[in-house]
């Protein structure tokens, strides 16, 4: 699948893309009579960057976005840049304590583009995800990510089992979400200090034997109701808050403990 997202549309992700930069836009259409105070922003972004928008009839704007929600507003882009494998191994070496999360075999783009939107919102550097049996990173998950995508790097890998061991070998600690695990996210026995990558489960299936099998540990989040499981994009985020929390108090342990030995 290609991870060219060719069309973008509502106001969150226009704006994300115009005032990013990193993408090149190839046509720009709004909603003819439309004049919101969003609307001007966008006009204005656009024509700071030299981009003449397009003014048409709403049953353009449908066809173009394939009958998306696109609020009046869509353009086209060209592929955003993103980093090699090889890319993010290297920026392990000058991130202090880096975030990555691992996805295997999330095939919705809508889950694909609320998971990026808890990525960034978290601080995870980079989400990595299989070449196969993978979302594209379409103008739906662009629109779900609500403008997440442009500023959060997404690689692809051939074999993820692979890039959990490179991963390893470079001192990141590998913790999969798995629902039938002993340790709980909340539980005080979790570390979320140092290099660390969350590897989530696909839609329906979870994680996969071999991806389970080559996690460090795992973890589930708890519940208390008749639901069985999470959607994965909620699970997530919450497990990504879960992961950002625990980290802010380790840290603020830690600067209290250096000031009373200073």
């Amino acid at each position: 699948m290609s991870d060219e997202a060719e069309v973008v549309f509502g106001f969150n992700p226009v704006l994300a893309v115009l005032a990013d930069g990193a993408r090149p836009v190839e046509s720009l259409l709004l909603l003819q009579g439309v004049r919101s105070g969003r609307a001007r922003e966008v006009e204005q972004l656009a024509g700071e960057r030299g981009i003449r928008p397009r003014f048409v009839e709403r049953p353009i704007l449908d066809r173009f976005t394939g009958g998306g929600v696109h609020q009046g507003v869509a353009l086209r882009v060209g592929v955003r840049m993103q980093p090699t494998w090889d890319n993010v191994l290297d920026r392990l070496e000058t991130t202090p304590d880096p975030l990555l999360l691992l996805l295997d075999g999330v095939e919705d783009p809508r889950n694909l583009g609320a998971i990026l939107r808890s990525a960034e919102a978290f601080g995870v550097m980079a989400v990595v995800m299989p070449r196969d049996r993978s979302a594209p990173l379409s103008g739906v998950a662009v629109k779900a990510s609500a403008g997440a995508a442009g500023r959060i790097d997404t690689v692809r890998v051939t074999n993820l089992a692979r890039a959990i061991t490179e991963l390893q070998d470079r001192g990141v600690r590998v913790l999969g979400l798995d629902g039938a695990a002993p340790l709980t996210i909340d539980d005080p026995q979790a570390d979320w200090q140092g290099a660390m990558a969350l590897v989530l489960g696909g839609e329906g299936q979870g994680l996969r034997r071999l991806t389970r099998e080559r996690c460090d540990g795992l973890l589930a989040i708890p519940m208390v109701g008749g639901v069985g499981s999470l959607n994965v994009a909620t699970a997530a985020a919450i497990t990504l808050y879960e992961c950002h929390r625990g980290r802010r108090a380790a840290a603020t342990r830690n600067l209290a403990m250096l000031t009373r030995k200073c």
